[in-house]
């Protein structure tokens, strides 16, 4: 790890920040830390965001050219939903891919208060499959009747692609870009980050299954598909037990990275 940006513990009194926004703050930079323990990151390239608390459209993105394990409470960017830089401590300014991409959700969903994406290999993978996302695991089926897909532009820096982002999203809060990644949002950072475990998860497990071929591949069963969106719904909850203790073991398994 670069010792330029070592982890250490920072007391929210010193910051001049709120309790509130020293939280998200640290929960972003542990998602981030976890993100990069998982192996769901691309370098520098991808980029998870949070709405801070007040009536200002400001959110907190990662500074473009710092690893995800790299990532703190303090060199977090502050914009606002117009892309203007309010606090930048690295002087390294974002990636315009996030910003277009977080910034029109942020904006059109203020009820999703988080935003993470990833290429990760097997993301990647099915976001290529003309199928989507399949109702072949358990992990799968509890997306599977709420995912959207947004198709492939190029490589998202233009303004005017926003409208039909979010227009493909809908109502959703999990989102495969096609030929592109996941994007995995939710009402707080623990609800997204299992939304984007699982979500990664499901992919893993498609992408090892069609290797033996697609008419190998057993569908789960309509009736079973229903049950499974029925029982998820649960999760649309962001303080619901389960994501609680998901998040905790997750922050748990960072040992003394946990420490931001």
């Amino acid at each position: 790890m670069s010792t330029t940006h070592a982890v250490r513990p920072i007391a929210p009194t010193t910051t001049g920040w709120s309790d509130a926004e020293y939280q998200v703050r640290r929960d972003l930079s542990l998602a981030y830390r976890l993100a990069a323990k998982l192996k769901l990151t691309d370098h520098i390239y991808t980029h998870f965001s949070a709405r801070l608390p007040g009536e200002e459209e400001h959110f907190l993105i990662n500074p473009y050219g710092l690893l995800f394990e790299e990532i703190t409470p303090h060199n977090l960017i502050r914009i606002d939903v117009h892309g203007t830089i309010i606090d930048d401590p690295t002087g390294l300014g974002i990636n315009q891919a996030g910003y277009v991409i977080h910034s029109a959700i942020h904006q059109a969903r203020p009820d999703l208060k988080v935003i993470l994406h990833t290429h990760t290999r097997d993301g990647a993978a099915v976001s290529a499959q003309r199928e989507g996302l399949l109702p072949i695991s358990q992990h799968a089926l509890s997306f599977y009747s709420r995912i959207t897909y947004h198709e492939y532009e190029g490589v998202a820096l233009d303004t005017d692609e926003q409208q039909r982002l979010v227009a493909d999203l809908g109502g959703s809060d999990v989102m495969i870009l096609r030929n592109h990644g996941l994007l995995a949002a939710g009402v707080n950072i623990a609800q997204a980050f299992r939304h984007l475990h699982v979500l990664e998860r499901a992919c893993n497990i498609q992408v090892a299954a069609l290797a033996g071929g697609r008419e190998q591949l057993q569908l789960a069963p309509q009736a079973a598909i229903e049950k499974v969106r029925e029982q998820s719904s649960r999760f649309s909850h962001g303080d619901d037990p389960i994501i609680v203790k998901h998040w905790q073991a997750l922050v748990r398994s960072l040992g003394s990275e946990a420490l931001l």
